[in-house]
């Protein structure tokens, strides 16, 4: 397999918008279920779990501080396994090395719904884990770079497409704009979902499962190519 179809193929399964859907539905389910039924700490808004930590400790609340500090640590730690994985595994012909974080991230996200409340920063810490391999795995959506896992980054990109289109009325400024829209919509859909269902108290730690399902079908996606404009 040459170089070129290899890049052509890896475009095909991991950038097309059906994939990233799915992505950024798990991305903001998993941020509600860690907020609503782990202590309130978020398992990929790095920056609010910077906010809430650095309150803490200037307060002296060091054992509330520590329960941001792990998930932070924890998503960089992601970050590096991710990248690791990928500079390994990239050219391996079995599995594309994309579809092997998505089954790492579905048995860790998978053994968190067992684990009990008394141990909700450990649950946390490796939420968080889990969405930093997929943020750093999954960086684009049909050639625009973008983040599943949170919205600061596609806010920015989306309304400089927009303003960039009101200016220049470019198809593909459009384009991108409704990508970048989508995106967030789509994480606010799974956000508002993954609320709902955490707070269920038939289901709570377990809705973390309803993840691995929206994973899992983005793992079956990339087994299918996506059909070539000719």
């Amino acid at each position: 397999m040459s170089l070129i179809h290899e890049t052509e193929q890896e475009k095909q399964m991991s950038e097309a918008f059906v994939n990233s859907a799915f992505l950024a539905l798990s991305g903001g389910f998993q941020d509600a279920y860690t907020y609503f039924t782990r202590e309130e700490v978020f398992s990929n808004a790095q920056t609010g779990n910077v906010v809430l930590m650095s309150q803490h400790f200037m307060c002296g609340e060091w054992m509330a501080g520590l329960r941001y500090l792990f998930p932070i640590l924890s998503f960089a730690v992601g970050v590096w396994v991710a990248e690791q994985i990928q500079g390994r595994y990239r050219y391996a012909r079995k599995l594309h090395w994309r579809q092997s974080i998505l089954l790492l991230e579905i048995v860790i996200l998978f053994v968190v719904g067992f684990i009990p409340t008394r141990l909700d920063m450990m649950a946390t810490a490796l939420v968080s884990f889990s969405c930093a391999m997929q943020v750093q795995s999954f960086r684009k959506v049909n050639g625009y770079s973008y983040a599943s896992t949170m919205c600061i980054g596609n806010l920015r990109s989306g309304i400089a497409a927009l303003s960039g289109y009101v200016r220049e009325h470019k198809p593909q400024q459009a384009e991108q704009m409704l990508y970048y829209f989508g995106i967030i919509f789509l994480f606010a859909l799974g956000a508002g979902l993954g609320g709902v269902m955490s707070m269920h108290t038939a289901i709570g730690i377990r809705a973390i499962w309803v993840s691995c399902v929206l994973l899992l079908i983005s793992f079956g996606l990339m087994f299918i190519d996506k059909p070539k404009i000719s």
